[in-house]
């Protein structure tokens, strides 16, 4: 039992400066995102209320909505900006290489790129690397979020970008918010049309990576490109 004479604990933000961030737990860190503008004790309460709410699952909270976060006592629409604007944050830092143009050589490659973006998605998203001569990634550009069907990706849609930035191939990437990478038949319905709307145009489509949440599948070493 404490007594008076005994000495304050250490604040997450005393820990912080002390130790590194590494060293704390993710209520202390909860702690430190939602105090600003509350006490430290209030702060503790709706950090132990939002690990309650999501079950202690990290990726539950940084993916809920701002109306989901908000249902949790003490979090009002500022905060719960705040959470996912850190989530934002760590995704971005996450994904992008520090090499500005690395070598897509391998689906591993594409995978490394943009999983970490990905995988947490809740919805499909088709993106479209460009690649120059070397495979040497151009860039990366989201083309459509939803299902994947021919009204949402389009060729045109998907070779505007390779043609504007005189890409010589490309690699197309989906996710699938199941989390399960199998392809379907719309996949590979898709995948062969791009593939041969590619042939047309002079920029080859090397593979076509659908990203699951602890996995990925590759349709080139599948056989189906």
């Amino acid at each position: 039992m404490s007594s008076p004479e005994d000495p304050e604990p250490e604040s997450p933000s005393e820990r912080l400066a002390k130790y590194g961030a590494e060293h704390l737990s993710i209520y202390e860190l909860l702690i430190l995102l939602i105090s600003p503008g509350c006490n430290r004790r209030k702060a503790a309460e709706i950090a132990a209320g939002l690990l309650e709410t999501f079950d202690a699952n990290l990726v539950d909270v940084f993916t809920a909505t701002i109306h989901q976060l908000t249902q949790v006592e003490g979090i009002g629409f500022v905060k719960a900006c705040k959470i996912k604007a850190a989530f934002e944050l760590m995704k971005r830092i996450n994904s992008y290489c520090k090499e500005m143009h690395p070598v897509i050589a391998s689906a591993k490659d594409v995978v490394k790129l943009v999983a970490a973006h990905m995988k947490y998605l809740k919805q499909e998203e088709f993106r479209v690397l460009l690649l120059d001569g070397k495979n040497r990634l151009i860039r990366h550009q989201r083309i459509s979020l939803g299902s994947l069907d021919t009204a949402l990706v389009h060729p045109r849609d998907v070779f505007r970008p390779a043609i504007a930035e005189g890409a010589t191939s490309i690699i197309l990437v989906h996710n699938h918010p199941s989390g399960d990478p199998t392809p379907s038949k719309q996949d590979l319905l898709l995948t062969r049309e791009l593939y041969m709307c590619g042939e047309v145009v002079d920029i080859e489509v090397l593979d076509h990576v659908i990203i699951g949440f602890s996995n990925h599948v590759s349709l080139r070493d599948l056989g189906k490109m």
